[in-house]
């Protein structure tokens, strides 16, 4: 990505502190900012509600949104892959909501060289 000049970020509806545990238990290299109440992300309606069967499942877990989200919404962002130009447009997307379907990084890279 930096051969292109880009820059890698994500956007998650966890509290910063959250953020940064994660950045440090998996060394990731990348910003990681904070969109409270996944505002950002329902602007470009981007979120879907946990439902209540799911909601106990994931507290089974010990994942409790409320207390990593700083809120009692439930909602998620919908998985989205952007590329955005040095213009703030977005050229590219991949969103889909099933989170098991990511674009390969190779795609990201090809997507961000193609704006050259």
């Amino acid at each position: 990505m930096k051969e292109h000049g880009a820059n890698l970020v994500a956007l998650t509806p966890q509290l910063a502190e959250h953020n940064q545990t994660m950045i440090e238990r998996h060394s990731l290299n990348f910003d990681m900012l904070s969109d409270p109440g996944n505002a950002y992300a329902s602007e470009l309606g981007l979120t879907f509600t946990v439902p209540a069967n799911i909601q106990e499942i994931y507290l089974g877990f010990g994942i409790d949104l409320p207390k990593h989200h700083a809120e009692e919404s439930w909602t998620l962002p919908i998985p989205a892959r952007m590329v955005i130009d040095t213009g703030g447009f977005i050229r590219m997307t991949d969103i889909d909501p099933d989170y098991t379907r990511r674009p390969e990084p190779d795609k990201t890279v090809a997507d961000v060289a193609a704006l050259g």
